[in-house]
């Protein structure tokens, strides 16, 4: 990933805001690093659409205080950074009586970039031989990727993309990150919103999960694995008929959660790992293979949901 700066291209402080008597958005604060890769995940209704609409000046806090780029995206003297700004909202709203090239040559000309590096993008995103179709005959893929390429337009240095992969097959979501990750090395930020946990679980820097707008935590993967206290999985595997002698080696004190011919399956806290490790080492030949599985995000995820319910 990119080497990361001091410098936040994004802050919130104490951000919330309200329509009428109901709040979307409560006492949101953080920041974001220029590099960052930063997930956004929640429910529908938990506020990360509206924290990007409060980003990209598209509507203005109730109270508190958001910066972008060193300035207030709601104010017009902050129009010029706009052009730093790439934008992919969930549900992509084209002009279907156009070509792919056409609604990019309108959006370039929009935003008030060159018009002459749109042509390498239809190719970036796999759209260079329907580039003379109207919009109306493209699939949902084919739109989502004609979506991207006009958030691209000049190279932004923050890109927002609210469920960027909706509606796209697993082939074409893995294309998606590519892309993502390509701009991320050339220095790209991004504020990422998704549904889709195992897609962006090796691919961001940081995680924020929001619950009826609010943030109930957030941090690298690692760092909310500590925070949800969630036990280690190892799986441990012996040549048939030897796990039930492993397990008595092992002792009653170790939390076996199944065990079979050939295998065992037990848990630990984090803090437990690497005494659990040595102790399995220390059987020797008995072990054929050892696997450590750590808590996925959708694990994670589901830990601080329901422990914010209960």
């Amino acid at each position: 990933m990119t080497q990361l700066t001091n410098q936040p291209v994004v802050s919130l402080d104490a951000v919330s805001k309200s329509y009428g008597r109901e709040t979307v958005v409560s006492d949101v604060s953080f920041n974001i690093q220029s590099g960052e890769c930063v997930v956004l995940v929640g429910h529908n209704g938990a506020g990360k659409t509206t924290l990007m609409k409060l980003m990209l000046g598209l509507t203005r806090p109730t109270s508190g205080s958001v910066e972008v780029l060193g300035g207030n995206p709601a104010f017009g003297k902050a129009v010029a950074q706009h052009k730093n700004l790439g934008y992919l909202p969930e549900s992509v709203a084209l002009y279907e009586a156009m070509s792919g090239r056409e609604v990019l040559a309108f959006f370039a000309r929009l935003k008030g970039v060159s018009v002459v590096d749109y042509e390498q993008l239809l190719e970036t995103v796999g759209l260079a031989d329907a580039a003379k179709r109207r919009v109306g005959t493209y699939s949902k893929g084919m739109r989502q990727r004609l979506g991207l390429a006009q958030a691209m337009l000049g190279n932004p240095r923050l890109l927002f993309l609210d469920e960027p992969t909706t509606g796209l097959d697993p082939g074409l979501r893995h294309q998606f990150y590519e892309l993502i990750e390509g701009l991320h090395e050339a220095g790209a930020t991004s504020l990422i919103s998704s549904h889709a946990l195992s897609e962006v679980e090796a691919r961001a820097n940081r995680f924020i999960i929001m619950k009826s707008g609010v943030v109930i935590a957030s941090g690298t993967l690692d760092e909310l694995y500590l925070q949800a206290a969630l036990p280690v999985r190892l799986k441990i595997a012996v040549a048939p008929g030897l796990a039930g002698s492993v397990a008595e080696r092992l002792g009653s004190e170790i939390n076996i959660s199944a065990i079979s011919d050939t295998t065992l399956s037990v848990s630990c806290f984090n803090g437990d790992k690497m005494s659990l490790v040595r102790r399995i080492g220390e059987l020797g030949d008995l072990v054929d293979d050892l696997q450590i599985k750590p808590p996925k995000l959708d694990e994670v995820y589901s830990h601080f949901m329901n422990r914010e319910l209960s």
